[in-house]
């Protein structure tokens, strides 16, 4: 069943048309992977679908209290707000339910008195009312594994990674028909991008998501929306199957082209013999060839020899020497040794905030460390992408920009490569090569950046989380730029797919201040940790049979009080149960005297505690008596 129907979209940016004239149908459950270049329009497709920006011309046609909810590449926060009104925000009926529900129960845990009580047994009212304890525990659920558990904090407090966890809750916590998610896996971490993976998995909704993650996106879809050149292009499946479709695509284009440029070449033969336009028929015939010239086949040409050379590295390169650091007496580094070699491509991986791009920061001497020795060999020249936005002069054009830095590089072999060339390497075209940088997207300009970069030639190249603003295109052009770079790389990241491409050793931070070496690819550590994990699990099976076989070995009968504790259990529960009855009855008729009900509700707290401990230790005596009888 259909949700939205979408006719006609038309959006541009002065003369840049991003799509144009596209339509589309999104049906219930559909979970729709968007990718594209950046530039192409992916975030302002979301937000014409969301409302949030006007489009050129289009129609939407969906039911009346259709509801949509759009995650930002980088969120807009109330800074007012707790983080508890920022998640439930909104003036939906269960929103604000939840909302006085939770703040009710942090005033009564801040102070119990009448009025706390009393506010919280009506917010329970309407809990039940709406049917909101799902929802509930669905909020719960979501904030737990994203890390958030101080509900009445101020958003203006939270670091940025806290705002985009925040808005994450928010959005997916909120039940709408559509679930707009842009980047979202921008600057989580490994764990937490693996948890929102499974969350989406189980998702009941439509959602459509951008992002660079190559194995989120093939693990979470089941159809592809491409923006290329103005167009919407679909393919049922994920992006694995995606990728395979749209070499079939590229492929029959070409064929197409090679049939339109035949045609053609025989038109304008044609025409050169003299053709005159007298009759309807010569003039439909001439038209036809100044379409067929119009008819443009836009596609780059990607396959390019990435063996681009780079200064002369010698044997030394970088040497950590008992390294300490601290931030916010949060100890990131403590005598830490590690020596970086000639040809190595070495992966960094962590939690948020456990020193990684400060280790970066480190070898790049950004950071002054409290203690130890960073020696850097004398031939070392790096090349450092940041995370941080780099200050781009707006007014250069692109290839002004570019020059800055070197009008030429060269290749192993020798053989120049000017920097006009380098930039159509990068995906940005003659035609665009001349555009004022201040008129390219935000994408745009960290691909330029990247480029920058490296058309300095360095031969140690640092890049921290690359993958973020990066689209999934300029992630392959610079993979396989790394392929054939003949220096050392060192990469933060928490793109699973590009550590796996690119590194074949990882450093690995805890978050506690310790930091381990691995061997191998990201997935040959997921695989590691998995089997260890397994085997700690089996290991505390074989304890528990063993200790099982033990008490087998060792309780032949009930003693004196095991046997007269279990004549009596079964009427200590039955006892207990009819108090319960009749505190409950005593709450019923108490009405409104809250230091009465105060009381009956401890009591009731005390009794369900005893008749829990009473259960199991009945369970207990059932499973040993059962043992007995097994053996005699």
């Amino acid at each position: 069943m259909s949700i939205l129907h979408v006719e006609g979209l038309t959006k541009s940016y002065g003369d840049k048309v991003l799509f144009e004239n596209i339509s589309f149908t999104l049906d219930e459950q559909q979970r729709i992977g968007l990718i594209g270049l950046n530039g192409t329009g992916k975030s302002s497709l979301l937000k014409a679908i969301a409302q949030l920006e006007q489009a050129d011309k289009g129609e939407f046609k969906h039911a009346n209290d259709f509801k949509v909810e759009y995650l930002a590449q980088q969120p807009e926060l109330d800074s007012q707000l707790t983080v508890l009104e920022q998640i439930y925000y909104g003036d939906a009926p269960i929103m604000v339910t939840l909302r006085k529900y939770e703040q009710a129960l942090i005033n009564l845990e801040a102070q119990e008195n009448e009025k706390n009580l009393s506010a919280l047994m009506k917010q329970q009212q309407k809990m039940d009312e709406l049917e909101a304890w799902e929802a509930n525990t669905i909020a719960k659920t979501v904030l737990s594994k994203l890390g958030i558990h101080n509900f009445d904090q101020k958003v203006s407090q939270l670091s940025g990674g806290q705002k985009k966890r925040v808005a994450i809750a928010k959005a997916l916590i909120n039940q709408v028909d559509l679930l707009l998610l842009d980047e979202p896996t921008n600057h989580l971490d490994n764990n937490t991008i693996e948890w929102l993976e499974g969350f989406l998995g189980q998702y009941k909704g439509t959602f459509i998501v951008i992002t660079h993650d190559r194995y989120f996106l093939n693990r979470v879809t089941n159809q592809i929306f491409e923006l290329d050149h103005g167009r919407l292009f679909r393919y049922e499946g994920n992006y694995e199957v995606y990728l395979e479709k749209k070499a079939e695509r590229e492929t029959l284009e070409v064929q197409h082209e090679a049939k339109r440029q035949n045609i053609l070449r025989c038109e304008l033969a044609w025409l050169r013999r003299g053709a005159k336009a007298r009759t309807t028929k010569q003039k439909a015939r001439i038209d036809r060839v100044h379409d067929l010239k119009e008819q443009g086949f836009k596609r780059e040409q990607r396959d390019f020899d990435f063996s681009i050379g780079s200064k002369r590295l010698g044997k030394d390169v970088i040497e950590l020497k008992s390294i300490s650091y601290a931030i916010d007496q949060k100890q990131l580094l403590s005598n830490f040794d590690y020596l970086l070699v000639k040809g190595q491509r070495l992966g960094i991986i962590g939690p948020n905030g456990s020193g990684k791009s400060t280790l970066l920061n480190i070898m790049a001497d950004r950071r002054k460390i409290n203690s130890g020795e960073v020696i850097v060999g004398e031939t070392v020249d790096i090349g450092y992408y940041t995370q941080e936005d780099e200050e781009i002069n707006g007014e250069l054009k692109v290839i002004e920009y570019i020059k800055q830095v070197a009008e030429i590089v060269y290749t192993k072999d020798g053989t120049i490569i000017t920097a006009e060339q380098m930039l159509e390497r990068f995906l940005f075209p003659r035609s665009m090569q001349w555009t004022y940088i201040h008129r390219l997207s935000g994408g745009e300009k960290r691909r330029l950046y990247l480029l920058r970069v490296l058309m300095g030639e360095p031969n140690v190249l640092f890049l921290d989380e690359p993958t973020n603003d990066l689209d999934t295109e300029t992630l392959s052009v610079l993979e396989d730029y790394l392929d054939q770079f003949p220096g050392v790389v060192v990469t933060v990241s928490h793109d699973r797919y590009f550590l796996d491409r690119v590194v074949d050793q990882l450093l690995v931070f805890d978050g506690h201040g310790h930091v381990s070496s691995f061997y191998g690819t990201y997935s040959d550590y997921l695989e590691k940790t998995d089997v260890e994990k397994q085997q700690v699990i089996e290991e505390k099976k074989q304890v528990s049979k063993a200790i099982e076989v033990d008490l087998k070995k060792t309780k032949k009968k009930l003693s004196y009080n095991e046997q007269k504790e279990w004549e009596t259990i079964e009427g200590k529960i039955e006892s207990l149960e009819t108090e319960l009855l009749e505190i409950e009855q005593k709450i019923a008729v108490a009405g409104s005297d809250y230091t009465v009900i105060a009381d009956l509700l401890e009591e009731q707290k005390q009794k369900n505690e005893q008749l829990e401990a009473a259960m199991e230790r009945w369970e207990q005596l059932s499973i040993l008596i059962e043992e007995i009888n097994a053996n005699s």
